[in-house]
């Protein structure tokens, strides 16, 4: 709480008698962090000790620095996440060593909300640190969430660890988040009854999945697996609920939006028909210097791995290469041609509510745009698809493409009958155009944050939340 909070709470207690609650607050905070960060170093040494090569292999990821600018590079996606904190910062993944840090500093996050207001909930953490389970226990899965992002901070001491996937102190798997023994109840794969194979993609997929913030449970997070876990199944869940995650500002469209949804599509993959996980790609065993087999925890690409893994498979690495290019190229290919279809789509349908159509008029072409959109992003949310399942990846978009004409033709015909003869389309040549053409101010936001990380982040939160910065 700041110190103007307290001064709207008390009214008339003077600032020279809040100063000293304000110092035991930072006292208690501090003392906090040092108890949680002896505790962490206590474990990491345990751990360290007892799976060395394991540890060794889990701090390789700090190796993986790399990351993408993915809005400059598809600049079209600002358009279509228009009204949302996707349009504002959207970077490719890299290690686990940096998915705190990465969360932290992010423009999505943003800052600590104003006094009174509610700000972005502390779910943003769940997938990123052992801390959100722990917190879960000790708030409640709602208490928790219901909290926001910036209020938790101070409690994040760890980064993506052993105790994300197994029992503490053990090699045995485990699944210790809430919204993923959920998941897998709803589609009949309870953790408990699998085998040690699907066990471990289990684990892997319970971050590596699509799920949303279910408002009427304080924004704690929920996977839409109700009807099943395809893209048909959770758009049904969703369509039934009524739910969107925002109302898209040009075209009105109420907006799904999916997030790496790696264990829906593998699920449906011929690697998963021949009983290859996550794991088997991307974790393979590996010899120490001993000539102990171990699990390599680097999670690194499959194909540096190709003569232990792949070629039980794909006889040649040449060949496989090949293929994965080509499949890479036409799925983006596909991709960006949904992109300029659907920017078009939300430009042609605020001309036409512009013109003065209504809801009875629009709701064809709305329902269309919305479900294109759904189908683009579960494809491009995706972390490797092309490899994962690039049958699936085809499937997704060529259905987009369907959806998407067909919201362009009605919107074509509405547009006719308001005889409107010209559409203003964006500029979306570049990142910066087509930010401006949805009002995002990115040096404000950018100059914002920054002064929240000086003053905050870096003052009193813990030095993993700084990592790689």
């Amino acid at each position: 709480m700041t110190v103007k909070n307290l001064i709207k709470i008390a009214g008339s207690i003077s600032l020279a008698l809040l100063m000293p609650i304000t110092s035991v607050q930072a006292e208690e905070n501090a003392n906090a962090q040092t108890a949680g960060a002896q505790a962490q170093q206590q474990r990491d040494k345990a751990l360290r000790a007892k799976f060395p090569v394991q540890y060794e292999s889990w701090q390789e990821t700090s190796e993986q620095a790399e990351r993408e600018d993915m809005l400059a590079s598809y600049p079209a996606a600002i358009i279509l996440w228009a009204g949302s904190s996707f349009a504002k910062e959207y970077n490719s993944p890299r290690g686990h060593h940096f998915a705190v840090a990465d969360v932290t500093h992010t423009l999505r996050t943003g800052v600590p909300p104003a006094a009174g207001e509610k700000g972005l909930s502390a779910s943003c953490w769940t997938c990123k640190t052992p801390d959100a389970t722990r917190l879960m226990k000790e708030l409640g899965v709602e208490g928790f969430s219901g909290k926001n992002f910036t209020d938790l901070g101070t409690e994040i001491n760890s980064v993506v660890y052993c105790t994300d996937c197994h029992v503490d102190g053990k090699a045995e798997l485990a699944l210790p988040r809430p919204h993923a023994q959920d998941a897998m109840a709803k589609v009949h794969l309870p953790f408990d009854k699998q085998d040690a194979s699907m066990q471990g993609a289990q684990v892997c997929g319970q971050c590596h999945v699509t799920y949303y913030f279910q408002p009427e449970r304080s924004d704690k997070v929920n996977i839409p697996w109700i009807f099943g876990n395809n893209v048909d199944d959770i758009e049904k869940y969703y369509d039934t609920r009524r739910f969107y995650e925002w109302i898209h500002p040009i075209s009105k469209t109420p907006i799904l939006k999916a997030r790496h949804p790696e264990f829906e599509h593998w699920v449906k993959s011929e690697h998963a028909e021949a009983g290859v996980t996550c794991i088997t790609c991307h974790m393979p065993e590996e010899t120490d210097d001993k000539g102990n087999t171990f699990t390599s925890h680097k999670v690194s690409k499959a194909l540096d791995h190709f003569d232990s893994v792949c070629q039980n498979c794909h006889k040649s690495e040449k060949t496989i290469i090949k293929s994965l290019e080509n499949s890479k190229a036409a799925i983006d290919a596909k991709a960006r041609e949904v992109e300029g279809l659907l920017v078009k789509a939300h430009y042609e349908a605020a001309a036409a509510w512009k013109a003065g159509a209504t809801w009875p008029l629009m709701n064809d072409a709305i329902m269309a745009i919305r479900h294109s959109q759904w189908r683009w992003d579960f494809a491009m949310a995706s972390h490797g698809l092309y490899a994962h399942n690039p049958k699936e990846g085809h499937a997704l978009l060529d259905m987009s493409i369907k959806q998407v004409n067909y919201a362009r033709e009605s919107l074509a015909e509405i547009l006719k009958m308001f005889a409107v003869t010209k559409v203003d389309y964006p500029d979306i040549s570049s990142k910066e155009s087509a930010q401006a053409a949805v009002g995002i101010k990115l040096d404000k936001l950018t100059e914002d944050k920054q002064q929240f990380i000086k003053q905050e982040v870096d003052k009193n939160w813990s030095e993993v939340t700084r990592y790689g910065y």
